[in-house]
């Protein structure tokens, strides 16, 4: 049984990339998903560059060949993407290859120092005719303790506190401390990084110049970790939910607890959920109407396994873990209230709205799939009036039918406003505390100032 401090200190050895007999394949599997990461999102390589660094890098990795050729086109890779750092930082791929080549260099003990000469492209080989798909036919055992998560927490030791964060609709996250936003966040945004995987989404207006966004398209990284799983990536867009991994294959590779990951399809097209059983992880990805929803249940402790201190100070980034920035959040009741007043008496002609919902209309639409006024109702009502979609009532409910699946704890599946507002109230309460305390510092200092004057 391995302890929490062995299993913390294994965490460092998942690396990004699992590798195989030989340099070649695993190298080529880099350049290939990092490839594939990129082209899901075109609108970063305008200025982040890596994508040239990853296309250079598998087009000069020989497939066979001494191991000095392998490394010197690996620090050439390293040089390349050190020197995107400036405009790479947020890129999601960019950390990604930051943490693949440390892992080859160190599988393949590739020295930091040597020859870095660019490498020459290879010419390809002829592609031979691509075969019809074939089902998993291997089917691995489980694997041992350390490929689940429960047993290999050490014995007599309370059982892992389990959380909950969803992303949904217009878009609405519930974080991980079950707080509630409603937010803007045009554009791709990360959702959760940690020593396990990384999820990141990307959001598009509803409507031509709305604020109003919602996700259409949704990417996971699982990476490698010890004898369990290799490294998987999982994407997701609008009509395109996809019962695989990017790969192809259903689970977690050719390793022995390679079964403690898969991904299940529910309901074609519509509802695909990812088992990660040595994370204690269970992710669930739906299409509703043209848009995405995401939610996942995962132990705290591995919310909270972030690699170094670089990933520590950007944690606030991760809107699962930290929420949306202030500047991204819109407040439910002043749009609430706006909408009122301009449907209010000679306003606005009676059951006419801008999207062809008046606010009471739009609740009792909502109130016929979420009977409780929460704060799923309340996204229900405000997704309506703010973009006129009909299928974004069924994204709420779906997102709070996942919640009452992957939440543990009962009491806390409903949120209500009262429980943002209390938040809310403390945060002006510190605010209140700490603008008098600045004014008792400000006074006595000038009190002893006039003293010294006098």
């Amino acid at each position: 049984m391995h302890s929490k401090r062995e299993r913390r200190g294994a965490l460092s050895c998942a690396g990004w990339m699992g590798m195989g007999k030989g340099a070649g394949p695993s190298a080529l599997q880099v350049g290939k998903i990092l490839l594939v990461l990129h082209c899901f999102f075109p609108a970063i390589t305008l200025q982040c560059k890596i994508l040239k660094c990853n296309s250079e890098f598998w087009a000069s990795t020989p497939s066979s060949g001494p191991k000095e050729e392998f490394c010197t086109a690996l620090r050439a890779y390293n040089s390349c993407v050190r020197r995107t750092a400036r405009t790479c930082r947020g890129d999601l791929a960019y950390h990604s290859a930051q943490h693949g080549i440390e892992d080859l260099m160190t599988q393949h003990n590739c020295s930091k120092e040597g020859p870095t000469t660019q490498p020459r492209a290879r010419t390809p080989p002829p592609q031979a005719l691509p075969l019809p798909p074939q089902p998993d036919t291997h089917v691995p055992s489980d694997g041992p303790e350390v490929c689940h998560y429960e047993r290999s927490l050490p014995r007599h030791t309370a059982p892992p506190n389990y959380t909950h964060c969803g992303f949904f609709g217009d878009p609405h996250l519930r974080t991980f401390s079950d707080n509630f936003q409603t937010c803007k966040v045009e554009g791709a945004w990360p959702l959760i990084h940690n020593k396990y995987l990384s999820v990141q989404v990307t959001n598009t207006p509803v409507l031509p110049g709305s604020a109003a966004t919602a996700t259409s398209k949704l990417t996971i990284i699982f990476k490698n970790f010890q004898e369990c799983v290799d490294q998987k990536m999982y994407h997701a867009e609008t009509d395109e939910l996809p019962a695989a991994f990017a790969d192809g294959s259903k689970n977690g590779g050719e390793r022995h607890g390679a079964n403690t990951l898969r991904v299940v399809e529910r309901v074609p097209g519509q509802h695909v959920e990812i088992q990660a059983r040595y994370i204690g992880t269970t992710i669930v990805v739906r299409q509703v109407g043209r848009y995405l929803t995401f939610a996942v249940r995962m132990p705290e402790e591995v919310v909270n396994s972030v690699e170094d201190q670089e990933n520590q100070e950007n944690q606030d980034l991760y809107l699962c873990l930290h929420g949306c920035p202030a500047n991204q959040r819109i407040d439910f009741r002043t749009f609430r209230g706006r909408v009122v007043e301009s449907q209010g008496p000679g306003r606005a002609r009676p059951g006419v709205a801008a999207h062809g919902f008046t606010y009471q209309s739009a609740m009792a639409m909502c109130k016929e799939r979420l009977p409780v006024e929460d704060l799923y109702f309340q996204s229900c009502v405000f997704d309506l009036l703010s973009s006129g979609d009909i299928n974004f009532t069924l994204a709420a409910y779906y997102a709070f039918e996942d919640v009452k699946m992957l939440h543990s704890n009962k009491e806390k599946h409903h949120l209500f406003e009262r429980d943002t507002g209390m938040f809310n109230t403390a945060s002006r309460r510190s605010s209140v505390i700490l603008f008098m305390l600045l004014n008792l510092i400000a006074v006595s200092f000038w009190t002893e100032l006039c003293c010294l004057c006098l």
